[in-house]
């Protein structure tokens, strides 16, 4: 075992937050392990991991260990041979204090690899009937959720257990964005559970965080913001910034090209009377499209998936995607609740009785009846209550 001692200080936080601590790997390594020890009373440091042919995973706050094998690696790490050469244990100095943080690194390189965690499978459980929503020239508006945690970062549930989850919620979609790793990424395209599980991942920063959607490869969240906008365009996937209003994960990144994707509606708009979300996403930019998301990482701490729903107007869940970054969008408190949906040249309001329509104008008509179609301009419309909470919106 390799024992490394070490002390972070604030002046180091502020010279450079992510650190790379060097070890070697012999040949006929079969296993690593690092375990992290400090004093979570006093501070956060983040882990990650490094090797000879570059990422191998990224874990942050929820652990303080990780083992790599050939064959299998703890969540949010990837498996494959620990390569002879020089690791690095990667560790992000997020919160340290002026009197500085103690820290102990202890490293195993064993000849001879573990046995995988054995993994209980929850049983398959039934989908909630679909909503009765026209279909618009072959395509149908879908239920889904483009932010959620498992294990592979700071979630509590395993893949198959979110989905089950959420198609109990009555989604058709839901997109897995663990932080600043990709590891989950193979098992979504093997989790077979009457829900289309699709590819994201989150990248991280103390300065804001955003979503990249696709199975576009790693993104390195240690570069700046715009080389995330890159690395999406480049590998034919999208980018999203996430919950821009958000407390202590605010959107504070400088950036050249202002993405059109924004996660206008978070789980953390708890009063949605309050209109700066809103605001927010008009001074953004003139032509946002607008996706929902419940940012689900465990009962209790979070919406549950679909809480808000995003819905999106495809032929199928294989062109969600496609859908989002045409603008065809819609978002709703749940999937059952009221809703707002572009049929053509008309909107349709359905369980909106008594709602208020606003429109881009600002001109607002009361909306009559559970299911009523009304003209639809260009711009997004949005219903809310006569006290302005916001219900649902529609681009």
């Amino acid at each position: 075992m390799t024992v490394i001692k070490g002390r972070w200080s604030l002046d180091d936080r502020l010279e450079r937050m992510l650190r790379e601590v060097p070890f070697e790997v012999p040949p006929g390594t079969a296993a690593v392990t690092v375990r992290l020890r400090f004093d979570r009373s006093l501070g956060v440091l983040d882990l990650g991991c490094g090797s000879p042919r570059g990422f191998r995973g990224w874990s942050g706050g929820a652990r303080d260990e990780y083992t790599i094998t050939t064959d299998w690696a703890t969540p949010g790490y990837l498996a494959g041979e620990p390569e002879a050469g020089t690791w690095q244990v990667w560790l992000r100095l997020h919160r340290v204090p002026a009197q500085g943080l103690d820290y102990t690194l202890e490293i195993d390189t064993a000849s001879t690899a573990p046995e995988r965690p054995v993994v209980v499978e929850p049983p398959v459980g039934e989908r909630p009937p679909r909503r009765d929503i026209p279909e618009i020239d072959g395509m149908r508006w879908l239920a889904g959720d483009f932010h959620a945690h498992t294990l592979h970062s700071d979630g509590a549930l395993t893949i198959p257990e979110l989905a089950e989850l959420a198609k109990a919620q009555g989604l058709d979609f839901l997109t897995v964005t663990d932080h600043n790793t990709v590891s989950h990424h193979p098992e979504l395209a093997r989790t077979r559970r009457g829900i289309a599980l699709l590819p994201g991942q989150e990248v991280t920063t103390d300065r804001g965080h955003a979503n990249v959607f696709g199975d576009v490869g790693w993104v390195d969240f240690r570069r700046p913001a715009d080389s995330w906008v890159a690395h999406a365009r480049d590998h034919g996937g999208l980018i999203s910034i996430n919950h821009p209003l958000g407390g202590d994960c605010a959107w504070l990144q400088p950036l050249t090209e202002r993405p059109r994707i924004a996660e206008v509606w978070h789980s953390g708009w708890w009063d949605r009377r309050w209109g700066a979300p809103l605001a927010w996403a008009a001074a953004w930019r003139d032509d946002v499209i607008a996706i929902g998301a419940s940012d689900f990482h465990r009962h209790g701490d979070d919406g549950l998936p679909g809480a808000p729903t995003t819905w999106v107007l495809a032929e199928d869940t294989g062109q969600v995607f496609d859908a989002v970054a045409a603008g065809r969008t819609a978002i709703s408190a749940g999937p059952g609740r009221p809703l707002l949906v572009r049929l053509g040249d008309e909107l349709l309001a359905l369980d909106a009785e008594g709602l208020v329509l606003v429109r881009p104008d600002g001109d607002r008509q009361v909306i009559r009846g559970e299911r009523v179609l009304v003209p639809a301009g260009a711009g997004s419309h949005r219903l809310e209550t006569y006290e302005n909470e916001v219900m649902a919106i529609c681009a």
